[in-house]
């Protein structure tokens, strides 16, 4: 009997080691998969590492005990590429949550592995509304956009002001079909009418077919399901033959503040398109690009990619302190991701649903006429604001088997 009580008593105490020793694991391994050298690089790239650099500096973990590891990797837009290096990540470099992974295309491959895994992604850079719908799992959280909520803000304010009659020129992968596809539905919704699309490859450097066939179709709306280096430069060559001048409007379905900068004002005024963060938004917004801007070589303010890898990674820490230690366990950290509420500067108050949609406003944007602006990255006026609550695919049309119906 003696011996079964000390058996018993030693199990109790193994597992209660075991436990705390779970708990008192303050040891954390990001790696940030982007795009360091190709289209996107300027929304992604080394600016989504710096901005994990910094949510660790100002997390103040490390004078607590915490050891955090940072990581980065391009995966040069290729799925086959981005999961290999996302499994050697997660089994050999022991890497706990995988941050940014621009791309779509991308970001669906690497969502099933992160799954089959169990470890963490945050989605920052890719734009599929599929991560958080029929393709979502419970490790992965999307973070800052996706297709569904813009075409439910730029499509339909676009329908509304008169915009009816669309035409697509449409990047051939997984982002554009989901862009496309979710802005069409928007269109047809509100009383509008798609008259046609043409897919161009990715990282295109010739526009002038896809546009000639926009120009052709008469719609009222060009319709730029595109990002990047495809969006500016279909913007440029439309400039050169005379879209705009002709009558026709351009929609940048996705923009960020580093296209425009690159188009310059005298191109993209008058540009209307959707984010969920504008570096000059409010003091918040401005302290952190401030800080950022000084650390980049190029002195770039931060697009809302960037932003948003901070932002995750700020709840993503909290949590982890919330929960005594690193579980490694990335089903459960998620799920307690969940329940807390999110709170940082760049994106204020939100939550993050059951399907891993992270909520917060949207803004509708117009960039603003050279004459408008004040100085260097001054480009933004804002038109209107869409809720948190409202601003992404409700629940009720989810097909996320997450969600209990």
């Amino acid at each position: 009997m003696k011996q079964k009580i000390s058996a018993l008593l030693f199990g109790t105490a193994l597992a209660f080691c075991a436990s705390a020793a779970v708990a008192q694991d303050k040891n954390i391994k990001i790696g940030v998969l982007t795009d360091n050298s190709g289209l996107y690089s300027d929304l992604g790239g080394v600016g989504s590492t710096l901005a994990a650099q910094m949510a660790i500096e100002d997390s103040g973990l490390a004078a607590k005990g915490w050891k955090i590891d940072l990581i980065s990797a391009d995966h040069q837009n290729k799925p086959d590429i981005a999961t290999t290096i996302a499994r050697q990540w997660i089994d050999v470099e022991k890497v706990d949550i995988l941050m940014d992974v621009l791309n779509s295309g991308v970001g669906l491959a690497v969502n099933n592995v992160v799954k089959e895994k169990n470890s963490i992604m945050i989605n920052t850079g890719a734009a599929t509304s599929d991560l958080t719908n029929a393709q979502c799992t419970p490790n992965t959280i999307h973070w800052v956009y996706d297709t569904y909520m813009l075409a439910n803000s730029t499509g339909q304010a676009l329908v509304k002001a008169g915009g009816d009659t669309w035409y697509f020129l449409t990047a051939d992968y997984a982002f554009g079909a989901a862009l496309e596809r979710d802005t069409t539905a928007v269109i047809v919704k509100s009383g509008g009418k798609v008259l046609g699309s043409v897919k161009h490859p990715l990282n295109s450097s010739d526009f002038s077919s896809f546009l000639l066939q926009a120009q052709a179709s008469k719609a009222k709306i060009v319709g730029l399901a595109n990002a990047g280096g495809d969006t500016t430069n279909s913007i440029k060559q439309a400039s050169e033959f005379g879209i705009v001048a002709g009558g026709q409007k351009l929609a940048g379905l996705l923009l960020f503040v580093t296209d425009v900068h690159s188009l310059g004002l005298k191109v993209a005024q008058g540009l209307n398109f959707t984010e969920t963060f504008y570096w000059d938004l409010n003091d918040g917004t401005r302290a952190f690009s401030k800080r950022f801007s000084d650390r980049m070589k190029n002195k770039a303010q931060p697009s809302m990619v960037q932003a948003g890898v901070y932002s995750g990674l700020i709840h993503y820490f909290k949590t982890l302190e919330a929960m005594g230690g690193n579980v490694h366990d990335g089903a459960k950290v998620v799920a307690k991701m969940k329940e807390l509420p999110t709170d940082d500067p760049l994106f204020g108050k939100g939550s993050i649903r059951v399907d891993g949609r992270k909520l917060h406003p949207a803004y509708l944007f117009e960039v603003k006429k050279p004459e408008e602006s004040k100085g260097p990255w001054d480009y933004y006026k804002l038109i209107g604001t869409t809720p948190a609550d409202q601003a992404f695919r409700p629940l009720s049309e989810s097909a996320c088997p997450l969600v209990k119906k």
